[in-house]
């Protein structure tokens, strides 16, 4: 056991735990450099960043900067979503027009209309279970993973009752589709690199 683990023991014992004293505990942690750590159901989750992940992760940026201003396109910056100690730093998020931070200096997930993951071989069952149950209890209306592995993609929408009610997958090479979804375009796929 760890001294993070000893802490985070005493922390549930004495009801303390939340998610900004774990994210002061991992700010005091020796992350590697490449590495991005994010708290899922509070686990602390640490995944290195790859070079086709993080190409994927530029092409969709590049994409919806066609529409979206720079300040309302994200990557790796710590939402906090619905749920038990739910930090995310998703990959690519697009914020609302108006889009406004809480108390804490932290964007809303109201405010977030399309989230993207590309997936690591490590943490996979994070994007297609627990994050997306907190997206879909956010309502966020677009949520799009990515996976290079498999070299496919799957976009989920409708999100009703903490719950994704539409689902479609194809592979790299079909366009994603999102022209009647709130983000109004269509990402193509034809350039996102395998692993």
């Amino acid at each position: 056991m760890t001294v993070l683990d000893d802490r985070i023991e005493m922390a549930e014992e004495s009801a303390e735990l939340t998610l900004d004293v774990m994210f002061e505990w991992l700010e005091k942690l020796p992350v590697p450099e490449g590495y991005k750590a994010e708290i899922v159901g509070g686990h602390i989750f640490m995944t290195p960043q790859r070079d086709a992940h993080w190409d994927i992760i530029a092409d969709i940026y590049d994409q919806l900067r066609t529409k979206y201003p720079r300040k309302r396109v994200k990557s790796d910056v710590r939402m906090d979503y619905p749920g038990y100690l739910n930090g995310f730093a998703s990959d690519v998020v697009a914020l609302a027009e108006g889009a406004s931070k809480d108390g804490k200096g932290l964007w809303l997930p109201e405010d977030v209309e399309f989230v993207a993951e590309v997936i690591c071989r490590s943490t996979a069952g994070n994007d297609h279970g627990p994050k997306k149950d907190a997206y879909a209890a956010a309502k966020v209306p677009v949520y799009l993973i990515v996976d290079p592995y498999a070299a496919e993609w799957h976009l989920h929408t409708l999100p009703v009752d903490g719950k994704y009610h539409a689902r479609v997958s194809f592979g790299f090479g079909e366009d994603v589709d999102l022209t009647a979804t709130v983000v109004g375009l269509t990402l193509k796929t034809d350039d996102f690199p395998r692993d």
